[in-house]
Order: C-alpha cells, then sequence, then structure tokens
C-alpha cells in the first residue's frame, strides 16, 4: 500500500539559516533532491514528506553543492544518484530486516528522513530518530505544522553522536536484548575516523546476532578532489563535503568484521542498474561513480 500523501499546507515560518548547525543545512538538500526523484514517473521510492521538509526551510537549494564551476553539473548528476540510489538502498535493508525479526529501527542521524512516516511496518515496529537538538526541533516543527503522522511507534532522541548515545537510547525504551536494524545514511562521512569507529563498535554492543545496519561509506576520492580544489581549505555555504572529517576504510567489510558485523557491499552503479535504472556515462566520471562511496547491508554474527 502507497503512503497516503500529506496534505498541502503553506510553508512553514521555520528557517534552517537561523536554527540549524552546518551539518544539519545539508539535510535541507537531500530533502530536495528526494522530492525531485518523487515527482519522477519512473521514480526508485516515494517520499512525499521530502518536498514540505524543503520547502519549510525557506531558503534553500535543489541540492548541497560547491560554487558553481565548469564541472559542476556532472558534479550534480553524480550527488543526486548518489543520494537516490542510497535511499532505495536503504529503504529496501530495512524494510527486509522489519519484515524479518526487527522490529527496532534506528536512525542514525536522521535528519530530514521521514521513514517513520511513508514506509509500511509491521505491527509493533519502534523507531528511535538521533539527531542534534536543533535538527530534531526543526524537523518536529515542520511536523506538527504540516500534521503528519508516524505509520509505527516514533521516538526523537537529540543527541551529539560524537558523544555516548546509548545510554540516552535506552534511557528512550530501546531493548537491546532484542533484534535491531540500524541505519546510518550519509552520516559517517561527518565524523572523525575515531568517532565513527566508536559508533560502528557501539551498535555492535547494542545488537544481538541477526540485527541488521544498513549505511553508506563516502567516496575518498570525493574528498581527495574536494582538498585539491581547496589547498586553503576554504569553503562556502552548501559546500558539503567541506564538512567531511572522513571516508570509506581501504577494506570496509573488514573493518565492519572487526566489530562483529557480516557486510554485502554495493556499488551506485550497480544498485541502479538492478533498479532498472542503468547510470549514463558521465557518472562514471564523477568522484561518486570512481569505487570509492560504498552501500552497505550487514548482519550481525
Amino acid at each position: 500500500m502507497s503512503p497516503p500523501a500529506p496534505p498541502s499546507l503553506p510553508a512553514s515560518p521555520a528557517s534552517p539559516s537561523s536554527s540549524l548547525p552546518p551539518v544539519g543545512l545539508t539535510a535541507i538538500g537531500v530533502a530536495a533532491i528526494r522530492a525531485a526523484e518523487s515527482a519522477r514517473p519512473d521514480r526508485l521510492f516515494d517520499d512525499p514528506y521530502a518536498a514540505g521538509f524543503a520547502r519549510a526551510a525557506g531558503d534553500w537549494r535543489p541540492g548541497p553543492t560547491a560554487p558553481t564551476t565548469e564541472d559542476a553539473p556532472r558534479r550534480r548528476r553524480g550527488l543526486t544518484a548518489w543520494i537516490t540510489v542510497r535511499t532505495r538502498f536503504l529503504d529496501d535493508v530495512v524494510l527486509d530486516a522489519s519484515a524479518g525479526s526487527c522490529r527496532q529501527v534506528v536512525i542514525l542521524g536522521a535528519g530530514l528522513d521521514s521513514r517513520a512516516f511513508r514506509l509500511t511496518w509491521p505491527a509493533g515496529t519502534r523507531l528511535w530518530e538521533l539527531d542534534l537538538a536543533d535538527v530534531i526541533e526543526f524537523k518536529e516543527r515542520v511536523i506538527r505544522t504540516e500534521g503528519w503522522h508516524p505509520r509505527c511507534a516514533r521516538t526523537t532522541v537529540p543527541v551529539d553522536l560524537s558523544a555516548d548515545w546509548a545510554e540516552p537510547l535506552l534511557h528512550a525504551g530501546f531493548d537491546a536484548s532484542a533484534p535491531v536494524a540500524w541505519l546510518a545514511e550519509g552520516l559517517l562521512a561527518y565524523l572523525s575516523a575515531e568517532v565513527r569507529d566508536a559508533l560502528v563498535s557501539r551498535t555492535a554492543r547494542l545488537s544481538v546476532p541477526g540485527s541488521r545496519i544498513g549505511l553508506t561509506l563516502a567516496a575518498s576520492a570525493r574528498l581527495a578532489a574536494w582538498r585539491k580544489a581547496h589547498p586553503d581549505g576554504d569553503a562556502v555555504r552548501g559546500d558539503y563535503v567541506a564538512l567531511w572529517q572522513s571516508t570509506a576504510p581501504a577494506d570496509p567489510a573488514g573493518w565492519l568484521a572487526a566489530y562483529g558485523w557480516r557486510a554485502a557491499l554495493f556499488g551506485v552503479a550497480e544498485r541502479s542498474a538492478a533498479y532498472g535504472r542503468p547510470l549514463d556515462d558521465g557518472f562514471g566520471e564523477s568522484e561518486e561513480g570512481r569505487g570509492g562511496g560504498r552501500l552497505v547491508d550487514a548482519t550481525r554474527l
């Protein structure tokens, strides 16, 4: 059953420029890309809430981009494909997990994720969204204004994911003795390698065997290209790569195995073709298409 279309209401007066931290602002661009994908007749997913989030932001662009350059169109195509395919991929991961034994879902760095509202969940599903307090506050204002209602038991947990977020999650009702499906979409690149490793280790400690985690790993080529173009480390509004602190480990499967996760890894082009939408040759020339970015579906051993 398709999720009901949210009501068409006037834009919220909320403004991210005054309330959202820099990392939170990237979620607006992601929402705009999801809204554009949802308007396509051949869409890979349907997110009728994304346009509401982007509209509520007020001062938003069609996606998080670097300054206009000769290769800006190529970069935009690569970024759009990356966000579109990863959204569909992680939808499939979490729905497959919840169709099995996982009735707990935790979205780390949830941003403006609308899966609690747009996906069809089995009865008894509980979902937690973890993010910075300012991001959650903005999101909740939009949800209240639009009158949206989740399709599962949804709980928000304001936390800094660079700190110990396990205790707040447990206090919010999470059961570490039951299977869980974790999502970390577009998150790990904004964490240092040390914090990233601690986060993955923590998910493993809170997961019983059979639990799942779906995550994305950023392309190292993308960060290398940004650093080459910005040797002084200068950044401008919307330059999301400037906020990255890490990229994919050299051996992602071995890295996850060290924490007790058995991982299956996929490339964006391969997944997009599997979804019936082969990417054009231009994608292969983008940093996202040169083999660095990875989509991960891992199971707790």
